[in-house]
């Protein structure tokens, strides 16, 4: 049986202390994007939530070339999603004994990378197989 070589890599934070809507403003301007392109996006971006994605990009790229062996040009962001997580909740004291609640929300972020160097060679290698329905399909 021929294995179809992986050439996606991922990285996950999970119990980022954000809201979900505002890392989800940063992660839609950088998905489809080479990584390279990525970095520079997210360094100019002034919003608080680009430094822990911008540690996400660099680990999964980090991934990609240890346990892949690729090259960093070569990666783009192939899949980036935002979940909501648990909400923290505290109790503040207010005056005559009262007391607010706070809700601090957490959120989860994944990266996918992808190789699209590693993704034409399996092509390339494999032209019809994946093309025409499988191996089965021969007669």
């Amino acid at each position: 049986m021929l294995k179809k070589r992986k050439s996606e890599v991922y990285a996950l934070g999970q119990h980022i202390s954000m809201s979900a809507h505002k890392a989800r403003r940063v992660i839609d301007q950088i998905r489809g994007r080479s990584y390279e392109e990525t970095l520079m996006i997210l360094e100019l971006m002034p919003y608080r939530a680009c430094y822990p994605i911008f540690k996400l990009v660099y680990s999964a790229a980090a991934n990609a070339s240890y346990n892949m062996g690729s090259e960093e040009t070569n990666l783009i962001i192939s899949k980036a999603e935002v979940n909501e997580g648990t909400t923290v909740k505290k109790l503040k004291p207010r005056a005559r004994g009262r007391s607010y609640s706070i809700k601090r929300p957490t959120c989860h972020i994944s990266i996918v990378v992808k190789d699209i160097y590693l993704d034409k060679e399996i092509d390339m290698i494999y032209p019809d197989m994946y093309i025409n329905g499988g191996v089965w399909d021969k007669k």
